[in-house]
This record gives C-alpha cells, structure tokens and sequence, in this order.
C-alpha cells in the first residue's frame, strides 16, 4: 500500500483515483536500473513530474543527474545519490530500490511505457484544469479580468498540449520514407506544394509558401504592401476555407474590410465612403456582404501588439474554429511593440526571431510587411534590393522569403509600365530569385495577374499541382 505521502497531490472523489498507472512506472525505473543505457531512450519525453507516486520522480531524477553527469545510473549508483541527498528513506530505502529491480525482466518496453506515463500525467492535468477555472470564476473583475482569465486558461490548455513533445534526432533513413510518401501524394495531387498566393507567376516561383515561412514583403511607401498582404489572406480564405488572421497596426478594422469590399463587390472605395450609391449597384453590394461574412477571416487592429498577444489571439482563434490557420498577417514591423532597451536594430531583431518562431510553433506561414529605407530614393534605380531593408540585417536573416513591390510609375509619370508592380523575390531560401510583374488596379487598391496565354497556364498547373478548386489542399491538413 502507497502512503498518502508518496503521491502527487491532486483534487478527486474519495472513490475514484486520478488517473496513473504504477506497474508502468515501476517498470520504468526498474529497466533504468537494470540497464544504464535505458534513460538515454525516455529521458527527453518522460520528466520526474509525470510520475504519479513522488518518490519514483524522485528517483527518476536521481538517475536523470547521474546521466546528466555521464554516470552510470545502475542500483549501487541511485543508492548512493539518494542516500547522499538525504532521500533514500524518503523514497522508502534500499529495499524500495531492489523491489523495483526485481520486478522488472528487461528495458525493452520502456519507450511505450514511458509514453503511458505522460499520457496518465496530462489527463490528471486536464483535473487542474477544472479546478483553475473554478478558482477563476470567484476573481473580480479587479483582481484579473475576464479576458485575462480566459488567456490563462488558454495558456494551460496550450502548455499541457505541448508538453513532454520533442522533434530529436531522426535517423535518415525514416526522413526519407515520410519524403518519399510526401513527394508521392504530390506527383498524385493529393496535396499542394504549400500556400498559393493567387498570383501565378510568384506561385510558381515558389511553389507556395511553407508551413513554418516567415515571408517579409517590402516596399517603400504607397507601393501596395498591405493590400498584397491582405489580398493573399484574402484569397486563402476563398479558395482553401482556411482560417486567416491580419493584425494591422496602421488601417482600422473598418478600412480593411472596405477595401475587401470594394474589390469583391467591384465598387470603387470612394463611392462606398460617401455612400453614393446606385440602384444598380446595390445588388452587388449586398452579395459582396454575403460572401465576405462567410469567409473565416480575422481582423485585429490592435496598434502596438507584442508577440505574445499575437500568439494568444492566434491560439484564441484556433480554438474557435478547431483547426490550424492557414495564415498570419502583420502590417507592419516597425510599428511593433519590441524591447530592446531602447535599440531599435535589437528590437526588430527579436521581433523578427519571434515571428519565425510563432510560424514554427504554430506551423502557419507568417507574412509581415516591413518598410524599407529612405536610400531607396537616392538611387537613379530606385527598385530595391535586401540591403535596403530597414532597420536591421536580422530581417533578411530570419526571413525564409523577401518579397519586394515597387511599382515605377510612382517614381515616373511618364513610365511605360502604368498600372504595373513589380513583385522581386529577392530571397527565397527554398530556391530562385526573380521578378514577377502583376496588374495593380488603383482605384481598388488590387493586384491582378497578368493576362496569360494558354500554354502559359498549362505550365503553371504542371508546376502547382491542382486548382484550389480541385480536391487537392496544403499539405498540412
């Protein structure tokens, strides 16, 4: 019989034990003292925390130090460390220790047994859970308001996920049969290469964007930036039904969506700001209404968010729909809350490493707009380059792609590319670098693709795989 004083304390029923498994536990730590090398297979997923009875995570951390230590951590060695730390009655002596031994045949199942011990720990967490909220629901608005309670809890839901995960190291030889089953169902078109913008020229360049991408889009002022931003999210919501979310820190929710508005109703803007509107022109209003509040499209115009807002409203609106987003859009960067001490290279640099980081936690490319310096303007060429990126070389390190928009008749009314952007992928860690060039349509602040010849289209669906109106979706699913 285990005293009360062995076990974890945890909130339940007198008649029914939180979850656990001791067999598996004791099995566990009796393969680690049967065979030294066994901790080296469980010691990254299993902590001394996961353990139900406390003084097997007691000695679970007693084996963790010694291989910490590059120690054996066979009988005559755990005794030892407990007995010097002043824990070997604690965990209940020398014979505790050589009943775990005795119990236990090999180590051979330790891996499976160590993943039934985390799985018993979370779902005792999932106790907590209830019992945070019921803590939270007594709060005044004073002591934490409600949307701070609700991130708490977010936050707990979202540790306990993520708990005891880890990616390691994998032998080469299972990397290459999940490459070869990935590269199949692409020769197949069961999947896409990744997130196509809608714009033919760039998708095929970059064959869409990753999973984990942080994809800067540059450009001077009135070049466009936020409505290439918004247009891409834009377009994955149509045509993938994919959550998106644009975090603007310069345009109101509002602008936003009358941009959105005016393009899918086909209304110039200035007619739906002053509200002069036809008879004729009513009807389309009233379907570019009805199909825009169908999308799953999220606006924030929170002015100077920090990351960590960002990623809980990220989280928040994950939750909501129960599935992952297909994009994260933030305009802009330099006007991001960072907190470098004052030195605002070490800002960007941060916020830049942290939105990398958000798209690999979150496994959703993150497009961030950023500006680019004023010696763009010295320049008889004004097009830019990646070392006109302001601020910070941390951008162009960070980024997986540079996108960069100019459009030349700012620069020169008489241009013969009037109504042209040019769209430069000026790095592209995943392959080529190039210019694409797209339509830009003023009056509806909106990028169009060129006018392409049937071969030209042909080539692009070779490339690309499916339409997004074909079956075939991004391969994170």
């Amino acid at each position: 019989m285990y005293s009360s004083d062995n076990v974890i304390p945890f909130a339940t029923t007198a008649s029914e034990l939180p979850p656990q498994s001791i067999e598996s536990e004791e099995a566990i730590l009796g393969g680690i003292l049967l065979d030294p090398q066994a901790i080296e297979r469980v010691r990254d997923i299993l902590k001394p925390h996961h353990f139900y009875i406390s003084a097997h995570g007691r000695i679970y951390n007693a084996a963790q130090r010694l291989n910490a230590q590059e120690l054996p951590t066979d009988l005559l060695m755990i005794t030892n460390y407990l007995a010097d730390n002043g824990l070997l009655e604690i965990i209940g002596g020398r014979n505790k220790l050589a009943s775990l031994v005795d119990r236990t045949v090999s180590a051979v199942n330790i891996d499976a047994l160590a993943a039934v011990v985390v799985e018993k720990w979370k779902r005792r967490e999932l106790g907590r859970l209830g019992s945070l909220a019921v803590e939270l629901q007594h709060k005044s608005n004073e002591e934490m308001p409600l949307e701070q309670a609700f991130e708490q809890l977010q936050g707990f839901i979202y540790d306990l996920q993520r708990s005891s995960d880890t990616v390691g190291a994998s032998h080469i030889r299972d990397v290459i049969f999940d490459l070869f089953e990935d590269i199949e169902d692409r020769s197949q078109g069961k999947v896409l290469p990744g997130i196509l913008t809608g714009f033919y020229d760039l998708d095929a360049m970059t064959c869409g964007f990753n999973r984990n991408d942080l994809v800067i889009v540059a450009g001077r002022p009135a070049m466009g930036k936020s409505a290439f931003g918004a247009q891409i999210a834009f377009y994955l919501a149509s045509a993938y039904q994919f959550p998106v979310v644009v975090f603007s820190l310069e345009m109101s929710k509002l602008q936003i969506a009358m941009r959105a508005l005016s393009s899918e109703a086909g209304i110039e803007s200035g007619y739906l700001k002053t509200g002069r509107i036809s008879n004729t022109q009513w009807e389309s209003l009233s379907r570019g209404i009805g199909t825009l509040s169908e999308l799953p499209i999220y606006l924030d115009d929170r002015p100077d968010p920090p990351l960590t807002y960002i990623e809980t409203e990220c989280r928040k609106i994950m939750a909501q729909e129960r599935r992952d987003l297909g994009l994260i859009v933030v305009d802009y960067l330099q006007l991001m809350d960072g907190n470098g001490g004052g030195n605002r290279n070490n800002e960007i640099e941060k916020l830049t490493r942290g939105l990398k980081r958000l798209a690999m936690k979150l496994q959703t490319p993150v497009v961030c707009l950023s500006q680019l310096s004023r010696a763009v303007e010295t320049r008889n060429n004004k097009r830019p380059i990646l070392s006109d990126l302001r601020d910070c070389g941390g951008i162009e390190q960070d980024a997986d792609k540079v996108i960069m928009l100019y459009r030349d008749e700012y620069y020169e009314q008489n241009t013969d590319d009037k109504g042209i952007a040019e769209i430069i992928l000026a790095k592209n860690r995943d392959g080529a670098t190039g210019t694409t060039k797209l339509l830009f349509d003023a009056p509806f602040t909106k990028f169009k693709n060129m006018v392409r010849s049937p071969t030209a289209e042909r080539s692009s669906s070779t490339t690309l795989g499916r339409t997004p109106s074909q079956s075939a979706q991004p391969d994170w699913d």
